[in-house]
């Protein structure tokens, strides 16, 4: 069976939206998202890095549109796992899962991978929105669209912009 890896924030977790969110609930600025293509996170957001170091702010992230049925359609097709960068900012880990429990029950614990670096995960299908991550994967490669990846072009991974492309190509 085919083991397909599926990166969470940006991918599942609507990052950009709580950040724009966050930055107008500090700052009073709202931040347009169609205007931030190109831009890494931490220059769209000035307050950004302060904002992923916030409680809650990984446990109230919003579900990316479309995300809940193609985890399911995915779920119930391949071995899925869910694979992301839970040591980087200190409340990411457990605020990770217990977002996953409430929005993806059916993804059980055993599927869960709260890592440091992707280097080491394998299989057959990567989604992710940063192009770092599946650099060192050894299978298929999608890139999630997200304004910090949507200039990039690289002929090595299939760029995606939303979960029903990923259910019409997987």
């Amino acid at each position: 069976m085919k083991k397909v890896i599926v990166d969470m924030d940006g991918v599942m977790a609507d990052v950009y939206h709580q950040l724009v969110q966050f930055e107008k609930r500090d700052s009073g600025d709202e931040i347009e998202i169609s205007g931030l293509a190109g831009l890494p996170e931490i220059e769209a957001f000035p307050n950004g890095k302060k904002h992923v170091n916030e409680i809650g702010f990984f446990r109230t992230l919003p579900v990316m549109e479309g995300s809940r049925e193609a985890l399911k359609y995915l779920n119930d097709k391949y071995e899925l796992y869910i694979v992301s960068a839970g040591m980087e900012f200190s409340n990411s880990l457990r605020e990770k899962f217990d977002w996953l429990a409430e929005h993806f029950p059916f993804i059980s614990w055993e599927q869960i991978v709260l890592c440091g670096s992707k280097k080491v995960v394998s299989g057959d299908v990567m989604i992710d929105d940063y192009p770092r991550n599946p650099d060192h994967f050894s299978g298929e490669k999608f890139i999630f669209t997200q304004p910090h990846n949507e200039l990039l072009e690289n002929e090595n991974y299939k760029r995606v912009n939303s979960w029903e492309e990923i259910m019409r190509i997987l």
